[in-house]
């Protein structure tokens, strides 16, 4: 029972880690000064990824393994809840990929979310996997 405990709190802290790193994506593509065009959290979008998403696409991963032998119908919604923002934020990069920018920077985006879509899509597979098994 531990280990579900403790992958509920994962999991949480995923899903607050996307919360916070979506409206901070918003907050940058709804800004009409270019002053605001950075968002609440004083990072280029290279470091918000690495510091937001990298956490957030690993600590669902991570609460799925600790407890696969537990069923828990509630931590396998989390985890596709988990999977559905990430899906929805690799959506979000295409359609607001900037293709001039991109080639200047070397930037490839679709390769980028396509693999944020298939870890998305693994961890609602897991959650569904945790629900049948609950």
């Amino acid at each position: 029972m531990a280990m579900i405990k403790a992958a509920l709190v994962l999991t949480g802290i995923a899903i607050a880690l996307l919360i916070v790193y979506g409206a901070d994506v918003i907050a940058v593509y709804t800004a009409t000064d270019d002053e605001d065009k950075q968002g609440f959290i004083p990072l280029d979008h290279t470091a918000r990824g690495i510091g937001l998403g990298g956490p957030a696409l690993l600590l669902p991963l991570i609460a799925y393994f600790i407890s696969r032998k537990e069923p828990s119908r509630g931590l396998g919604i989390m985890l596709m809840i988990t999977g559905i923002l990430i899906i929805i934020g690799g959506v979000v990069v295409i359609g607001n990929a900037d293709p001039q920018k991109d080639a200047q920077t070397g930037r490839n985006v679709i390769s980028e979310a396509a693999l944020l879509v298939v870890i998305g899509l693994v961890q609602i597979g897991l959650g569904v996997l945790k629900i049948k098994r609950s």
